[in-house]
């Protein structure tokens, strides 16, 4: 799984930047246009939080946990709705920021979080965190299914009967081949080196193979109930998203003012965050990557 470390490379190294151009509770995860793309960002992002609550049942009386809850948008919906919620993130700056807003999130291992952690929950929530939870060394080592079905047996033991997941996650798609070659020294249009971009832009993470392999993983534990694919609606998201991050802002010039020396210094940072394309955007366009929506439930007998 990706680390501490590497986590805080990906979201707290910009922190502030995400909450001075996304909102104090960033949500940095596929919005729900449904097509529509007249919706706001906010709107769709909305959206997709009501689809959630529909899906898994948030409100009044319900306990929800979230998986790698970012800076909180979800549990924040959640404590509107009347709900009880809590998260695990592993970016320090993503618990100060929650902790800030009264909700109540720890600095842990979701894949270590079972029944004994904190106790059951009606329901279980994970949008955009799957993505982190093998590591490139986990998938060389033979490890990743091991790794999602363990996730899916915590999961199914902290829910009642009939309890319900909610899981938001890219995944490799149809055209990204395998074994997956992903490499920044590759000519600039390739799509090994879109690839490469993204794994320097998300150090330590490997996505599933497929819808395919996260059913795979969960059968044991958890039935699919529903699933459909974000992948134009991502593709959107990404736009909105890079759209809000270049608008001018003096807190904003900045910060990125005091990131000029590792600019300078580390290629690793100019090739996260600096390589002057969306990476993420080309692989959802090539269909290197997807996005799946889905919803699990633990069997009732």
């Amino acid at each position: 799984m990706a680390g501490r470390e590497e986590l805080d490379f990906t979201y707290s190294l910009i922190d502030r930047i995400f909450r001075l151009s996304l909102g104090e509770m960033a949500d940095f995860s596929g919005a729900k246009f449904d097509g529509d793309f007249s919706l706001t960002l906010e709107e769709a992002q909305r959206r997709k939080h009501e689809y959630v609550a529909e899906m898994i049942g948030i409100g009044p009386e319900r306990r929800l946990l979230d998986l790698g809850c970012g800076w909180g948008p979800l549990l924040g919906f959640n404590r509107e709705r009347g709900g009880e919620g809590t998260g695990v993130t592993l970016s320090s700056a993503q618990l100060r920021s929650c902790l800030r807003h009264g909700l109540d999130v720890h600095l842990l291992d979701a894949r270590e979080v079972d029944r004994e952690t904190f106790g059951p929950f009606d329901a279980v929530a994970s949008l955009g965190a799957f993505e982190h939870f093998c590591s490139p060394e986990d998938h060389e080592a033979g490890r990743q299914e091991e790794i999602y079905e363990g996730l899916f047996a915590n999961v199914a033991e902290i829910l009642p009967p009939g309890g319900r997941l909610y899981l938001q996650t890219m995944v490799f798609g149809p055209n990204a081949g395998e074994p997956i070659r992903g490499d920044v020294d590759a000519p600039r249009d390739s799509d090994a080196y879109f690839l490469g971009l993204m794994a320097h832009q998300f150090p330590g993470s490997f996505l599933p193979f497929g819808k395919e392999q996260v059913v795979r993983a969960a059968a044991p534990h958890l039935d699919l109930v529903e699933s459909s694919s974000g992948r134009l609606d991502y593709i959107e998201t990404i736009a909105r998203w890079r759209r809000l991050f270049a608008e001018p802002s003096f807190k904003k010039t900045l910060l990125k003012a005091r990131l000029v020396p590792r600019w300078l210094t580390n290629r690793e940072f100019r090739l996260a965050f600096t390589s002057g394309v969306s990476a993420n955007t080309v692989c959802f366009e090539r269909q290197l990557l997807e996005h799946y929506r889905m919803v699990f439930e633990r069997p009732t007998a």
